[in-house]
């Protein structure tokens, strides 16, 4: 059994990842640490937990009765907390902020896209999650990075739902501001653009090309559908037998010939992805839930494979029917 600890666990995301936890097979959840919570119970927190934990959140960090530790703190204190203090060397890390999805000298941190960099997660003892938007778009374009074939301006238009900016409220977050709304916000400038184009360049270095994202915020609660679209000589049927052999191996991204949307995959693990030709553009649909593919579950899914376990393990969730 797999024993496992959180901190920072009073947010969204750490939410999701608890009921995870609290529900793999191999897991047993040892400790959530929150100082601002600690003695409070997670059902205080996180209300959507009722009848399925009694556990508190704590302020001690026991890591001598834990194998894996995940981070769901804000972006900055991860890496913060790493310099200030001392893990033991046994520890197995799954950080889900930005602190180390970049690469640079002295980070020993994987960057966790499994579909990208399956062999080097299951060998590594330290994880950077990737971002919810990053994901949804990297899904949609590997399998024309690993061709060869990204050589246009790449367009994308990803519409996120309000849980992506996080459990405190803000000015565009609010229900009132949000509901019957829609708004673009860091047109061309978001953060998760740096870790996008690191990947793509990993799989093809030629890649030089502008990555146009506008980003939406949008009036749901959960899930991203990201639109992207490029210049692409080749046949539909062509595009879609390299997509079908590029996730072949990838048991949560599913290529669809029909038409996607957006509930198909919330509360879900997997990435749905959708191709259509117009004239020489090739039109890419993604849609992920943000909470699960595009933090939490694709954070189990990484510690899956860092224990060897079934990739699916624990993370074989359904879509509602409506």
């Amino acid at each position: 059994m797999i024993k496992a600890g959180i901190i920072g666990g009073a947010g969204y995301t750490a939410g999701e990842l608890i009921r995870l936890l609290i529900n793999h097979p191999e897991v047993e959840l040892v400790f959530v640490n929150s100082t601002s919570n600690a003695g409070n119970k997670l059902t205080d927190v996180h209300s959507g937990l009722l009848g399925d934990t009694d556990m508190n959140f704590t302020d001690q960090l026991p890591y001598d009765k834990i194998d894996v530790l995940f981070f769901c703190t804000a972006h900055g204190d991860t890496k913060k907390f790493l310099e200030a203090n001392t893990v033991p060397n046994h520890l197995k890390i799954i950080d889900l902020s930005t602190d180390y999805r970049h690469k640079a000298e002295g980070n020993k941190f994987v960057y966790g896209l499994p579909e990208l960099n399956k062999d080097a997660i299951s060998k590594s003892s330290y994880i950077a999650n990737p971002g919810c938007f990053a994901t949804a778009i990297q899904l949609g374009l590997l399998p024309l990075a690993k061709a060869g074939l990204l050589n246009s301006e790449v367009h994308v238009n990803a519409i996120t739902g309000s849980t992506g900016a996080g459990v405190k409220p803000s000015a565009t977050s609010h229900f009132s501001w949000r509901e019957n709304n829609i708004s673009v916000y860091k047109a061309f400038e978001h953060q998760h653009l740096t870790e996008i184009r690191q990947s793509l360049e990993g799989l093809y270095p030629d890649f030089d090309e502008d990555i146009n994202f506008i980003p939406v915020r949008g009036n749901f609660t959960r899930g991203i559908f990201a639109s992207i679209y490029l210049e692409y000589n080749g046949t539909i049927d062509e595009a879609y037998t390299l997509y079908h052999e590029y996730y072949k191996d990838s048991p949560f991204t599913i290529v669809s010939e029909k038409n996607i949307d957006l509930k198909q995959v919330v509360n879900t693990n997997k990435c749905a992805l959708h191709l259509e030709k117009h004239g020489n553009k090739l039109l890419i649909l993604s849609c992920i839930d943000n909470l699960v593919k595009g933090a939490s579950g694709q954070a189990v899914h990484n510690m899956n494979l860092i224990f060897g376990l079934e990739e699916t393990c624990g993370l074989k969730l359904k879509a509602s029917a409506f």
